[in-house]
């Protein structure tokens, strides 16, 4: 069997590339070697973890804001099968619809392990041990990733943890501690602390989210740290040990002492590894670089320019929708067209309560290049909306540039800013100055007046409600 593209991997970028090659007329097959498509993002990723970020805030606000708003409640529990439950169906329902638009689109679905045979050959090894040789004029890998670990932090999947079983977990913690406070240890710790849990993160860096701009980080510290959640910023995890019923830490602190913490779950959230585990790159004269990532260039091309790899394999952001932009580039450069992607305006969301998001420079990056710059920020403390709807923690940080108003930099922490960001990344893509967007009308009351009123702050302070 002959294809015009084979594209090894289903998640966003790679159900999105093999559509996008679909609607250009190429005749594509995607291989998978799970039973479901979608990849981490749709079955143990994105999608779940925010099917439990939003019934954990739904329960810790029914505990804690309901009565304010003249709801009472009795007798209020947690009922964490029908919480997972729930979870899983939100799941299948969305595999499912990716099931139907391979359909739609006649897209070939070949499920196994895909390796190369050679540059256009490849070999799928089916569950039940038989072989699928098939070739290709055009192969892209989207094999995606995996959560990373050290040999001091052994995963067993019962006590000493991953974000995948961190989602199915049959109890509340009594204790969780997350090592990393980076994305996913922030969603999953608040999850657990929501519903209960004592959360302690221990973090390498000196705040939440080091990658983020640092006011985001001492923002959502404070949120976290509402929910009863303790920080150990500067501290490295030397060693941890299941002892049955607890997990043990041992942590060097700062000062050079060491320290011992003990729960009953440690969630290990330290980032996630390039996984081209078994694909047998050699064979199509490929190789990972010294991180297990494959190299490309501006066109998404490996070094045999028949193959591309796209998302968490390559360089740059681990993000599920970077990934989905950049399937529809390479599938559009396999046509001949000339597509673009602007890497400084993908944004990064993370879905705590309030959320937090962000695109362009941060405030340490313009700083260490030298750009001469202003800020504008606005509390939604001050927004009517947020008032109504008790969200008043936060704010929006708008950095432009100090000679051309050009916005450089976008930062909120808030209800709906990782709906709010989009605005930001319009804004930007059309090269928008502070004043552009300021002097456009936003309906109020809405959390969108925020950016507005920040970017007025950062044209000559000219914040209107502040």
């Amino acid at each position: 069997m002959e294809y015009d593209v084979i594209i090894i991997g289903s998640g966003p970028g790679g159900y999105t590339g093999a559509i996008r090659c679909a609607q250009l007329g190429l005749k594509t097959a995607i291989i998978e070697k799970y039973p479901s498509l979608g990849g981490t993002c749709l079955n143990v990723g994105c999608i779940p973890s925010k099917a439990l970020l939003d019934s954990s805030e739904h329960f810790y606000n029914a505990a804690h804001t309901f009565t304010e708003h003249g709801i009472k409640l009795s007798d209020l529990q947690v009922d964490l099968g029908q919480m997972i439950k729930r979870k899983q169906e939100v799941v299948d329902a969305t595999t499912k619809g990716i099931n139907f638009l391979m359909k739609k689109n006649k897209i070939d679905e070949i499920h196994g392990v895909g390796s190369f045979v050679d540059p256009h050959t490849v070999k799928i090894v089916k569950a039940d041990g038989s072989e699928q040789v098939i070739k290709g004029k055009n192969i892209v890998i989207a094999t995606g990733s995996k959560p990373m670990s050290f040999p001091s932090m052994p995963i067993d999947k019962k006590r000493v943890i991953t974000s995948t079983e961190a989602l199915t977990l049959q109890e509340v913690p009594k204790h969780l501690i997350v090592i990393g406070a980076g994305v996913i240890g922030a969603e999953l710790g608040s999850v657990w602390a929501r519903l209960g849990a004592k959360v302690s993160f221990v973090e390498f860096a000196d705040s939440m989210i080091p990658t983020m701009d640092k006011t985001l980080g001492k923002e959502l510290q404070k949120v976290v740290k509402k929910l009863g959640a303790d920080f150990y910023f500067s501290h490295k995890v030397t060693k941890v040990e299941n002892t049955g019923d607890e997990v043990v830490l041992s942590i060097d602190t700062p000062k050079g002492e060491q320290i011992t913490l003990t729960g009953d779950y440690c969630l290990v959230s330290v980032g996630r590894r390039p996984y081209t585990d078994g694909l047998n790159l050699e064979a199509a004269g490929l190789k990972a670089d010294n991180r297990g990532r494959v190299e490309v260039d501006d066109h998404l091309r490996t070094s045999v320019p028949h193959i591309y790899a796209l998302g968490d394999v390559i360089r740059g952001a681990m993000l599920a929708h970077k990934a989905e932009e950049e399937g529809t580039f390479i599938a559009e450069t396999i046509v001949g067209q000339k597509p673009h992607i602007h890497y400084r305006l993908i944004p990064g969301v993370v879905y705590t309560w309030p959320e937090v998001a962000s695109v362009g420079y941060t405030e340490e990056e313009v700083k260490q290049e030298g750009i001469p710059y202003k800020v504008g920020s606005f509390p939604f403390k001050a927004l009517g909306r947020a008032r109504a709807s008790m969200d008043v923690d936060g704010l929006v940080k708008v950095l432009a540039h100090k000679e051309t108003d050009e916005i450089l930099g976008v930062h909120m922490i808030g209800a709906r800013a990782a709906d709010m960001i989009a605005e930001a990344v319009t804004a930007m893509e059309f090269r928008a100055s502070a004043e552009d967007v300021s002097r456009m009308s936003h309906a109020h009351p809405t959390y969108t007046e925020a950016f507005k009123e920040a970017c007025l702050a950062a044209t000559d302070n000219r914040a209107i409600n502040m």
